[in-house]
């Protein structure tokens, strides 16, 4: 079950938000997930490849399990199956559900545990799912990694694997880019980067492999993923110039290069996550990217989650940087579960996030308001244009206190205010709505006065 329904059923305090419960237990069924960084919250998740098909977007990432004793290698990256999820507004995600699992694939060799960072592209109503994986057949495909192909009829599967990997491919990361004139391009992987042209059937190489040129030499370089934009072909990939990966990118005029060094699109993890992988995406004007961190896993970074963020080109081509966000892109309804804890700006004192529980992390967060004019800033709520009458928050406090909710700044109109009673217990408050702001708002949560007050969402009604 995702987390909105495990949540409801085991709650009875929202029963008297009349035909809710049953109205999320259906949508929670597909959509477990709002836009909050990381997106994907039902499992660790990681490489992400976006992709726009019709009014979709697909994400593509590969799954981090947990190795244990006998199955992977512990403390290593560990992965056996591939989902995909899509959204048409970035703000509800559905997981599809698997689509390939290591031991359905013919030449995969059996619990090898190797199912690292895949792509998908559409061409003549066919979905190709690109994938990296070891084989079994070593004498045929020497060892390490090599690159196979799942064909569906829909974006979402069900995917069927060919039964040999595409031949002369040796490395991880594939990508696939098919430009203008109708011509496919396969990069991948190994040390460096590599390309090479693919036939019509998208299932063999139609060039030898080359390295692609100009690229930094120190240091590694993986995770290929190009995209054109106004004529302009962008390299982008993660490297490691010291410890961490960033995401780099470099322009060319052509897919097969030879491209220059452009700029940096996102630093290193400020806490050490390891790696860093990329897609970026254009969907309804707005250019986005895919990538990810340890959010569900601070002291493991082999457990990765899927985050996004809006990107931004300057006059002359290139990328402004992208800082990371836990709020996310999307807009988020006045009526759901408001997270403030994927917030967008919070007080350097007063306040701080917390994991609701840290033996099962995939509850999520909470926000601890610990001094008395502490806030959280949540942007991008809308509020539609019926006048909504109540706010809520689930929220507990010991000492008992006050939560003001207001509009757009933290001296903005007050929305509401929340009184929260003194308890141990989770309780679901509620209270009027004293000015009514239609559209799109920005909230500002502040502790008035009281003791340190948890609160885990907010919502109106």
């Amino acid at each position: 079950m995702g987390l909105l329904l495990r949540e409801q059923v085991n709650s009875g305090m929202r029963k008297h938000w009349k035909n809710s419960v049953l109205a999320s237990l259906l949508v929670s069924l597909f959509a477990y997930s709002a836009a909050q960084n990381p997106i994907i919250r039902n499992q660790f998740s990681a490489d992400p490849s976006a992709r726009v098909f019709g009014n979709r977007v697909y994400v593509y990432p590969s799954h981090d399990i947990l190795a244990v004793e006998g199955k992977g290698r512990v403390g290593w990256f560990c992965m056996e199956d591939y989902h995909v999820f899509s959204s048409a507004n970035l703000t509800d995600w559905v997981d599809h559900g698997m689509i390939v699992q290591q031991n359905s694939v013919p030449w995969v060799r059996p619990n090898s545990y190797s199912m690292w960072a895949p792509d998908c592209i559409e061409r003549n109503g066919k979905f190709y799912f690109y994938f990296p994986s070891s084989p079994k057949d070593t004498a045929a495909y020497g060892r390490g990694f090599t690159v196979g192909v799942a064909i569906a009829d829909k974006p979402e599967g069900p995917f069927v694997p060919q039964a040999m990997p595409i031949k002369g491919v040796r490395g991880i990361d594939p990508n696939v880019f098919i430009d203008k004139d109708g011509q496919a391009y396969l990069y991948w992987a190994s040390g460096n980067i590599f390309v090479a042209k693919l036939k019509e059937n998208m299932l063999e190489l139609a060039s030898e492999p080359k390295i692609v040129g100009e690229l930094p030499q120190k240091g590694l370089k993986e995770g290929p993923y190009l995209f054109e934009r106004n004529g302009l072909y962008y390299m982008t990939y993660p490297h490691v110039e010291a410890k961490t990966e960033r995401l780099e990118y470099a322009i060319g005029n052509s897919p097969l290069g030879p491209f220059r060094f452009s700029g940096v699109i996102m630093d290193e993890s400020p806490t050490g996550c390891w790696t860093n992988h990329q897609s970026i995406i254009e969907w309804k004007g707005q250019w986005y990217l895919f990538y990810h961190h340890n959010d569900y896993s601070p002291s493991f970074d082999k457990a990765r989650s899927v985050r996004a963020d809006s990107l931004f080109f300057n006059d002359d081509g290139t990328i402004r940087k992208v800082l990371p966000t836990l709020r996310g892109p999307g807009i988020t309804l006045a009526t759901k579960e408001i997270q403030v804890d994927r917030y967008s700006r919070i007080s350097e004192s007063g306040a701080h996030i917390s994991f609701l529980d840290t033996l099962d992390k995939f509850r999520g967060w909470e926000t601890v308001f610990e001094n008395t004019n502490g806030w959280i800033q949540y942007n991008s709520v809308d509020f539609g244009k019926k006048s909504l009458t109540h706010a809520a928050v689930k929220a507990r406090s010991r000492a008992g206190g006050i939560l003001q909710v207001r509009a757009n700044s933290i001296s903005g109109p007050v929305l509401a205010e929340l009184k929260i009673p003194k308890s141990s217990e989770w309780k679901m408050v509620e209270a009027p709505v004293l000015n009514f702001r239609a559209g799109v708002q920005h909230l500002f949560v502040v502790l008035k006065e009281g003791g340190v007050v948890e609160a885990d969402w907010l919502s109106f009604k």
